[in-house]
């Protein structure tokens, strides 16, 4: 494998051009200009702290005429390039190239994989690279025609309980900022950001901080992805729901499919999203192992992305080399429950997420400009085993259709959003006009008290926090903000027991992703899938 040389915390100002990186190499590593042959940005992020001197950060792979060679004389370094090796974290770093095996014997019967999102996606690319001709169950229709189902619900407010943003081909991914951040220290993200880009996405994603791909972008990565599955072997059954799995002797012997199909397998990947209730209701009846899990309930707040954007930077808020200002807050308080905002949305949308009728969900999106003028974050609220008197796995299912109906009314059922300006929730009083903001969410919303579609202990915690956000940005807490109910899935309510290799207690199903609860974000669900379809692979070399 090649080595290069890594470089961490090099700063440049906004005033600045990236080509001054290659001066601050040079410098760094006291070399010659000439011995400096190129450089890869490996992370680029900005330092907004100092709102009068904002920076933007790098980390960079470095190629040198001999990079190995470098590292034989350090000892002859001044003390200067001493503190500046040590203060730049610079070290020799092996590529990481992803390598997926090819089995020499193909299993008689093809894996299958029900369900969507990144987990299926990449698990689907390692059987299909390893050669073993994965079929893909997906229950709704692929990702261009969906699109027109729900600009005809945004239109008409008319749900099709089979085609909604939150079932279709990539789930409500296909609607969502996709933000591909992550904590998970993988070296697999590298192989799933180049698979993006590959398939369409910004090359961006691979070094920005904070990457995200775009709703509008994600439609054209999604097709380029399945085209690129089945030019491998891979095959899409589209409008086809697994709907039963018969299990022999604790063994997998074969799954039911809508319309009675049956289809033996030794392999079954789920994939399922955290709204599919009804296939979760028959997997425990199947007796596949689960537990209960906690979860998060939330609202959504608007702002004008302009104050987001001056409050972050100052009065470089209108600098173009800035992108649209993102936050990550989080509040403890011994009086109530932590709050923290989740999949913020820089210039994004509000929209609406229900998948049953006469139950209401929304949900948040940006497109790849993040131009839409306002911006929104879900404000989280955690849910505990406490809040309900049961310990049923399923308990926590009837707990979130009962508030979705609630908010569903409130909304003068009809998909409607109930909303409530920030300063008139604080105040406790209806909101009866809006300011300065429009909402974004499409179908509307319904000016009203969110206390009459939100649990106690949520409106408690949300009261005591947003007065602490605005203390860490400007007008958080502004008159014309907008809070608008009620987003319920934040994730799955329930985690499959599976061992290390990926299997559940009933032999040859592997839960992943979301239902699985082994990752919950984007690229953690993509990396997941990956190591399912290791696993897979390996049983079969």
């Amino acid at each position: 494998m090649k080595k290069y040389i890594k470089i961490e915390e090099i700063k440049l100002a906004l005033r600045d051009d990236e080509n001054l990186l290659w001066e601050k190499i040079v410098k760094i590593l006291w070399i010659k200009k000439e011995e400096l042959l190129d450089f890869k940005i490996l992370k680029k992020a900005i330092d907004s702290r100092n709102k009068r001197d904002i920076l933007f950060v790098y980390s960079l792979w470095v190629e040198l005429k001999d990079n190995e060679k470098y590292f034989v004389d350090t000892d002859k370094f001044s003390e200067q390039t001493k503190i500046n090796l040590k203060k730049h974290k610079v070290r020799l770093e092996e590529e990481y190239v992803y390598e997926i095996k090819k089995i020499s014997n193909k299993p008689k019967k093809s894996p299958v994989i029900v369900g969507s999102w990144p987990a299926w996606l990449f698990c689907a690319l390692v059987l299909a690279r390893a050669w073993m001709n994965p079929i893909i169950i997906e229950r709704w229709k692929e990702v261009s025609a969906r699109v027109k189902d729900v600009e005809y619900f945004t239109s008409t407010w008319l749900l099709n309980n089979n085609s909604n943003i939150q079932f279709w081909e990539w789930w409500a991914g296909t609607f969502s900022d996709w933000k591909l951040y992550t904590l998970i220290n993988d070296p697999r993200s590298n192989f799933v950001f180049e698979e993006f880009v590959k398939a369409g996405a910004s090359e961006e994603i691979i070094y920005d901080a904070k990457p995200h791909i775009g709703t509008d972008k994600l439609r054209i990565v999604v097709k380029n992805l399945r085209e690129k599955i089945i030019s491998l072997g891979g095959t899409f059954r589209f409008e086809t729901c697994l709907t039963d799995i018969e299990v022999v002797d604790n063994k997998l012997k074969s799954i039911t499919l809508s319309g009675g199909e049956k289809l033996e397998t030794d392999d079954l990947i789920l994939a399922i999203g955290h709204s599919a209730r009804d296939t979760l209701e028959m997997l425990y009846n199947r007796e596949l192992e689960m537990k209960a899990k906690p979860f998060a309930m939330w609202v959504r707040i608007e702002h004008d992305a302009k104050m987001i954007n001056k409050s972050q930077y100052g009065d470089n808020y209108t600098n173009k080399k800035l992108w649209t200002a993102k936050y990550k807050l989080v509040t403890h308080n011994e009086d109530a429950r932590s709050v923290y905002t989740f999949c913020m949305c820089p210039g994004g949308y509000v929209v609406p997420a229900s998948s049953e009728e006469n139950r209401l969900c929304i949900n948040g999106m940006s497109e790849y400009a993040q131009d839409s003028g306002v911006s929104n974050s879900a404000l989280l609220v955690p849910v505990n085993p406490d809040d309900f008197a049961s310990n049923h796995p399923l308990a926590w299912i009837a707990f979130q259709r009962d508030w979705e109906e609630k908010a569903f009314i409130q909304g003068w059922s009809d998909y409607k959003a109930p909303a409530q300006l920030v300063w008139d929730f604080l105040a406790k009083r209806p909101s009866k006009q809006i300011w300065k903001i429009v909402s974004t969410y499409k179908p509307g919303i319904k000016l009203t008290s969110l206390d009459n579609c939100l649990p106690e202990f949520i409106t408690k915690a949300l009261r005591i926090a947003i007065p602490i956000l605005d203390r860490k940005i400007n007008w958080f807490a502004s008159a014309d903000a907008i809070l608008t109910a009620i987003e319920a899935r934040s994730s799955s309510v329930v985690r499959f027991t599976r061992d290390e290799k990926g299997e559940s207690n009933i032999k040859w199903i592997y839960p992943v992703w979301e239902w699985a609860w082994y990752a919950g974000g984007i690229t953690s669900s993509a990396i997941d899938g990956l190591k399912v379809g290791e696993s897979l692979v390996e049983k079969y070399l």
